[in-house]
């Protein structure tokens, strides 16, 4: 995303965390080691800093944070109205970057918008005048909101532009034919004159506008095109009379503009279904609930509904707000936001989401979440995110979208040169430089790599696959090796206690009351186990967590500790006589936990995790694409080792803490691999940030969620090797798109100018080229994973 550089006057910038002199000392220091900073005064009683020269403001803003404070900043989402190719979007790109506290920028030819960064509280209306002197409007928030603005004056004009340039199409079929069908000459003139002038009318204006904002863009060559076509087609009529009709070329002038419009219409209609995920997933949203007031059920607008409101939702309804079921039972049809085709169960204390489906019974919900905060609307604002990200290779497209227009207006020059000079008439040398002037569309370059994301990422999204960005999609065409987390992520992550063995002097009944007090109120997989086994148990008090090593605190006077072989190891306690018994719960792959007293083993706690269904299938889905794939736990080695053994893993990495899975995924990448990370716990967050792509169960932490760059909105282990496929088509779909996108020009301009394309097929050559391109952007929307990820 460019940065725009403030203008070489003063920009006040807001400035968070000052308290004290001091504080804005810090904060101007800083200001002035930027490059181009002149001077800066900050004032800590205001919060702002007054700052002069040319300095981008990401880099001010990244300096002011170095010191340890903060300048706000917030999202903003625009409705960009009148672009028409990518010439035009880099030109909004750019007059928005310029805009003082603009910190970045980015905008989508497809789905017509710009996404910004913006210091919080920059005017909107600033925003509007920069895109309005680029020539473009923005639009409100109605109109942005329509399901597609001018839709119906759009159909309108082309079914116009249709019955005006018919008798075109009939007489150019005619001549195919030997038939002389075409209209007479003065026909012909009042039939291209409104198509040219009044339906294509669009193009002047834009094409004017672009002029003004000193800059080219693809509707002034359909301008220049078709406007040459009917001036040159005048003047014949003038000079030879209406005896010359097979002589003039108001056809050219007509049928280009219908193409166009058809093209365009046909655009419209792609890039709509391209961006059909974003508005099905907030369309999953019911816009009333049932919300209990004074014991009675009141039928209110969704929007009304606030945490901690309790709603009845009845057999066959949507859920309305994110929330825990308090009474009921139900399943419940998660499949439009997960992907899951089987309906999950519900019961008391269960999460629910928006949008999700109540099929068979009915529910008392607590309301923890709504509008923007909840998991649907999460969900839709990622998928948004990652639609208006920018692929490296765009970088490319925009360096060329800025210079295209004029290379080609010189093209033009030199065919209308060359072929006077070749001793062509000047009919003829006029007629095959408008042929390049209509041929030459950016049109498909910028909606190349727009549409491929949209269609990728929607599609995923469809399966329960959110793609944070472009980055996680170029990351995931180099994986080479994966690895996954075991508890949680492999197995079901509910565990169950399988054994128990007590020390000489310790019934087996106290041991498990010991570390059930310990494991009171924890919602760790292992301690939910002890406390299903134990019932309840009251807490133990001085209660200590010991990272990736276990817990600690006092049960009825006794200071106790429960936790891995490491804590045993740490606190040197012997295991006296459950070695034996330990030995034999590992062979089985068995997790160990040790309750420990000072310097002595109390108990040895074996716990089994089953593997999820689809853990088979991820690691052959894998192996099928020619990854590797590796178990990265925190467990012991042995129980790691049952399960690589069981699912076929070719690598284990085991008994590590947090910061030894960073090091370890490091270890990997430096022996040449390109690693993915697969994890759902806070432990797994370092690991997922190292890795080259990391990829969270949705089911897991939000740290790790947040750490990661693909999120699997269901926990399915089978849904890996789905992501690594879809992102991987969807990089190559860009490559692809961008192959015909210049094909089209690099074929098409020389055809053009060597006169062997006429207007009238430049004209459908150059809409086709914008119509294929989406329409192979919609064959990945198709996209499903195979049965095993489904």
């Amino acid at each position: 995303m460019p940065e725009a550089p403030l203008l070489p006057s003063q920009a006040f910038l807001p400035v968070e965390g000052m308290t004290c002199a001091a504080c804005a000392g810090r904060v101007r220091r800083a200001l002035l080691a930027v490059p181009g900073v002149v001077d800066a005064a900050v004032n800590p009683a205001s919060g702002q800093a007054d700052v002069s020269g040319t300095a981008a403001p990401a880099a001010l803003a990244a300096a002011v944070a170095k010191a340890g404070y903060r300048v706000p900043e917030t999202v903003l989402d625009l409705s960009i109205g009148g672009m028409t190719c990518a010439s035009c979007a880099g030109r909004v790109e750019r007059a928005l970057a310029q805009v003082p506290g603009v910190l970045s920028v980015s905008v989508n030819l497809a789905t017509e918008a710009a996404h910004l960064r913006v210091v919080a509280g920059t005017e909107q209306a600033a925003l509007g005048a920069a895109v309005a002197r680029a020539g473009y409007r923005l639009l409100g928030a109605a109109e942005a909101a329509a399901a597609d603005p001018g839709a119906a004056r759009e159909q309108r004009d082309l079914l116009i532009a249709a019955a005006l340039t018919a008798p075109f199409l009939a007489g150019m079929l005619g001549m195919v034919f030997g038939r002389d069908w075409m209209p007479g000459a003065w026909w012909q003139f009042a039939l291209a004159t409104p198509v040219t002038f009044g339906l294509g009318a669009r193009f002047w204006r834009a094409g004017w506008a672009g002029l003004r904002a000193r800059s080219g863009n693809m509707d002034q060559l359909v301008a220049l095109g078709t406007g040459a076509a009917w001036a040159l087609s005048v003047y014949l009529l003038l000079r030879h009379g209406a005896g010359h009709a097979h002589g003039l070329y108001f056809e050219a002038a007509g049928v280009v503009v219908f193409f166009i419009l058809l093209g365009k219409w046909l655009e419209a209609r792609a890039r709509r279904a391209t961006g059909a995920a974003i508005r099905a997933l907030l369309n999953l949203a019911p816009r009333t609930a049932r919300r209990i007031e004074d014991g009675q059920e009141v039928e209110v607008p969704a929007a009304a509904l606030a945490v901690g409101d309790r709603i009845v939702v009845r057999p066959g309804e949507r859920i309305p707000a994110d929330g825990l079921v308090r009474d009921g039972r139900a399943g419940v049809d998660e499949s439009a936001l997960t992907g899951e085709s089987r309906p999950v169960e519900k019961d008391p204390d269960a999460t629910v989401a928006t949008g999700t489906v109540a099929l068979d019974g009915r529910l008392v919900i607590e309301v923890r979440a709504v509008g923007g905060e909840t998991v649907l609307a999460r969900v839709a604002a990622l998928v948004a995110a990652a639609q208006a990200s920018r692929a490296p290779v765009q970088k490319l497209v925009d360096r060329i979208s800025a210079i295209f227009v004029p290379v080609v207006l010189g093209i033009a020059a030199l065919t209308l040169a060359g072929w006077l000079l070749a001793g062509a008439d000047v009919e003829t040398a006029v007629i095959t430089a408008v042929s390049v002037l209509v041929i030459a569309c950016p049109c498909a370059l910028g909606l190349a790599t727009p549409a491929a994301i949209m269609a990728g990422t929607g599609a995923a999204a469809r399966a329960g696959i959110l793609v944070r960005d472009v980055e996680a999609i170029e990351s995931a065409r180099e994986v080479t090796l994966v690895a996954f987390d075991k508890t949680g992520t492999l197995t079901e992550g509910r565990p169950r206690l399988a054994a128990l063995h007590a020390a000489p002097g310790m019934t087996e009944d106290a041991a498990l009351r010991l570390a059930a007090s310990l494991q009171a109120g924890s919602e760790h997989p292992l301690a939910r186990a002890v406390l299903a086994a134990s019932g309840s148990a009251a807490p133990a008090a001085d209660f200590r967590a010991l990272p990736g090593r276990g817990v600690e605190g006092v049960v009825d006077g006794r200071p106790v500790a429960l936790g891995s072989p490491r804590l045993l190891v740490e606190r040197s306690a012997a295991a006296g006589p459950l070695t034996t018994a330990a030995t034999a719960e590992a062979a089985q792959g068995r997790s160990l936990a040790w309750l420990i007293e000072g310097d002595r083993a109390l108990a040895l706690l074996a716990f089994e995790d089953a593997e999820k269904p689809g853990a088979a299938a991820a690691i052959a889905g894998l192996r099928g694409m020619g990854v590797r794939a590796a178990i990265l736990s925190g467990d012991i080695p042995e129980a790691a080792a049952a399960t690589a053994r069981r699912l076929g893993l070719d690598d284990v990495a085991a008994g590590v803490l947090p910061d030894g899975k960073a090091a370890q995924v490091a270890a990997w990448q430096q022996q040449g691999h390109h690693v993915a990370m697969v994890g759902d716990g806070v432990n797994d967050a370092p690991a997922l940030a190292q890795a080259d792509l990391g990829i969270a169960m949705g089911t897991g932490t939000d740290v790790a969620i947040a750490a990661a760059g693909i999120t699997l909105l269901r926990g399915d282990p089978a849904l890996v090797p789905a992501a690594l496929e879809v992102a991987r088509r969807t990089r190559a779909k860009i490559r692809q798109n961008l192959f015909w996108a210049f094909g089209y020009n690099v074929v098409g301009l020389p055809l053009a100018a060597l006169g062997m394309l006429s207007p009238v097929v430049a004209g459908a050559a150059m809409a086709a080229s914008s119509v294929s391109v989406l329409t192979s952007a919609l064959l990945l929307a198709r996209w499903r994973p195979a049965e095993g990820g489904r």
